[in-house]
């Protein structure tokens, strides 16, 4: 499966608003795996913040090939 994320609200109506941008990425009529993570407190969002920032900047232009390896 391939991974798409984002950053949503829960509506008024308990519905989940999906980006366009996202949405236009996600092919119709096409089994979907839903998975919602809640941060439990701002500690949390703050060590999900840095963990990507971190793993973000051990990211070398070197790495770039890894990206073009088809995925089995």
């Amino acid at each position: 499966m391939k991974a798409i994320e984002f950053q949503s609200q829960l509506s008024p109506d308990h519905t989940l608003i999906v980006p366009a941008s996202v949405a236009e990425r996600i092919p119709t009529g096409q089994p979907l795996r839903v998975l919602v993570l809640i941060a439990e407190n701002d500690l949390d969002q703050e060590w999900e913040q840095l963990a990507a920032m971190e793993f973000g900047q051990g990211y070398g232009d070197g790495d770039a090939i890894y990206d073009q390896l088809s995925s089995r």
